[in-house]
């Protein structure tokens, strides 16, 4: 008798590890690790709409990886250690602006803003305290930084080095995608072109020396919170990640090794099943492109691998309660989409920073939905329902045809159903999709669709035809103010006291032969990453190392549109 899917499937989770732990319903049923018919997809299987795993959550659960950053290095390793401490399987750090737009804070321009939005680092000797007690060679940690995301970089492997850890064994994830700060967030220092410069070299750096971190994290989720549809959020996003493989093929990196290294960052909203199906999309859309066009071989190379967050921007200050519920089920949304991590949102973070209780109650959802509601039971466990299907394939065709519409802008007549004439224009060296990425940004095309997509949705919202609890409905409460976390202006005043006795005891000399090394290399065609690092081990400053590249390179400008 011919293999059929199912035999396929059975076979390679016999192979697999499962967790040792009860996998009955409440009342002790017995459960089948996955349900399909004997031809259907299942988990595991190309192009993995289903789940990268044929064990679904029994062989491995999501990493719970709560976002966290504010105040100083000192207080933001405190909230760290809560997080673990309670449970949590991973860390990801929120910077402030000032750090998030490569400045000191003692410049003029972070005046105010310093440990506001996320934690203040200045140098790698922030990043020690950052991390103090916290092993960097067990724990995985997230960095949410785009623009100066490679100096941030090096100062994590510095406090490494400095701690002991053999760097070359880091497990994480750092966020560096700069297209979406053009279309979405507007977090840049430089024009892409030099982004893109140093994102490759990170790329090439990473492959050849810490092989498990993962140097590019796609980031739908800011996209999503400026207004996209669900549709956008994906096509968007994907593409993003095909600009980054391009990236790697044009610096000749083999697309097996380099691919396994990116992985995605979506938004949960509120629209359970919408997201659900977005999930399953992804996975398929990212398999087939990465097969079919780039010539991935390996499963790992084709796998989408993706951190969700719940919805902040479906978070509402009236009856801040309510959004308890509303990220509970987001973070449900993303298990049963088949998450690899998972951050919930605190209620109280469309006021402020979150309280310490609004993050462990935070932290508690997502341990709920794992301990109690057997969700991990069964591997998609919705697969083969006749909308979630539908829905699936739905969003998938409203995606492909974004992606024409990009391939179009970037001067190309082929379109997303013809993948092999795609593949050969790569193979020539032709970057269709980092072509029409560039053009749309240029011309402001993504911008444009999200706020049209924005403001027909609040369009709804003012009609009453979309409804929000609390807001445009059922809007009489009982519930009182929240007593929200604020960060002292006297964070400032020390961390930009403290900043400043480090520079004083520093070898100043060794900091501008440094600083003098790393513009060289810019000039050149090498690669940045061990120039930079040397910069960060004699202390450095990202204010510093980003102002020398912005006088080399300039700083982008957004041209004004009406």
């Amino acid at each position: 008798m011919s293999e059929n899917a199912r035999t396929r499937w059975q076979a390679r989770y016999d192979r697999s590890r499962v967790r040792e732990v009860d996998f009955t319903t409440l009342s002790g049923l017995e459960l089948e690790p996955a349900y399909g018919t004997d031809d259907s997809e299942w988990p595991g299987e190309f192009p993995f709409t289903r789940g990268l795993y044929p064990t679904g959550y029994r062989g491995r659960s999501w990493t719970i990886r709560q976002f966290a950053g504010f105040g100083n290095a000192q207080q933001t390793n405190e909230r760290y250690r809560m997080i673990l401490g309670r449970g949590g399987g991973g860390l990801s750090v929120a910077f402030d602006m000032p750090t998030l737009m490569g400045r000191d804070s003692d410049d003029p321009k972070s005046l105010g803003e310093v440990g506001h939005c996320g934690v203040a680092i200045d140098s790698a000797a922030d990043m020690e305290v950052l991390f103090d007690g916290i092993d960097l060679g067990d724990v995985t940690t997230s960095m949410t930084i785009s623009g100066p995301a490679v100096p941030v970089f090096c100062m994590m492997i510095v406090a490494a080095e400095r701690a002991g850890v053999d760097t070359g064994k880091l497990n994480g994830t750092l966020q560096t995608d700069i297209f979406k700060e053009y279309i979405a967030q507007k977090e840049w220092l430089f024009t892409p072109e030099p982004h893109l410069r140093l994102i490759g070299d990170l790329m090439e750096y990473c492959v050849e020396n810490i092989p498990a971190y993962k140097p590019l994290s796609v980031s739908g989720y800011h996209i999503r919170e400026a207004g996209s549809t669900a549709a956008q959020e994906l096509a968007f996003t994907l593409a993003d990640g095909f600009g980054y493989v391009e990236l790697g093929l044009s610096r000749g990196l083999d697309v097996d090794e380099f691919a396994p290294g990116l992985s995605f960052f979506f938004d949960a909203h509120v629209d359970f099943f919408e997201e659900i199906a977005k999930f399953r999309a992804a996975r398929r859309i990212w398999a087939r492109w990465l097969r079919d066009v780039y010539g991935a071989t390996s499963e790992k190379a084709q796998w989408l691998r993706f951190h969700t967050q719940t919805a902040g921007v479906s978070l509402t200050a009236q009856q801040p309660y309510n959004n308890v519920v509303r990220t509970g089920i987001e973070a449900l949304s993303a298990v049963l989409g088949g998450t690899n991590s998972l951050h919930t949102n605190a209620l109280d973070e469309t006021l402020a920073l979150p309280s310490e209780q609004a993050a462990e109650i935070a932290l508690r959802t997502q341990q709920v939905i794992m301990e109690e509601t057997g969700v991990v039971n069964v591997a998609d466990p919705l697969g083969g329902s006749w909308y979630v299907e539908a829905l699936t394939d739905r969003i998938e065709a409203e995606a492909t045809a974004i992606f024409d519409k990009i391939l179009s802008m970037g001067g190309s007549t082929l379109t997303s159903e013809q993948p092999e004439q795609i593949a050969a224009a790569v193979g020539r060296g032709e970057w269709l999709v980092t072509r029409g990425l560039l053009h749309g940004i240029e011309e402001g095309w993504f911008m444009s669709e999200i706020a049209e997509a924005a403001f027909q949705y609040q369009v709804s919202l003012e009609k009453r035809e979309k409804r929000i609890v609390g807001v445009n409905c059922h809007q009489e409460s009982v519930t009182h103010d929240l007593e929200i976390l604020r960060v002292s202006h006297e964070v400032e005043v020390e961390q930009v006291r403290v900043l400043a006795a480090r520079k004083s005891v520093r070898d100043a000399e060794a900091v501008s032969a440094a600083l003098t090394r790393l513009v060289e290399v810019a000039r050149t065609d090498g690669n940045m990453i061990e120039p930079m690092l040397d910069a960060v081990r004699v202390e450095a400053t990202l204010g510093e190392i980003c102002d020398v590249l912005r006088a080399e390179w300039g700083e982008y400008r957004e041209p004004a549109r009406f």
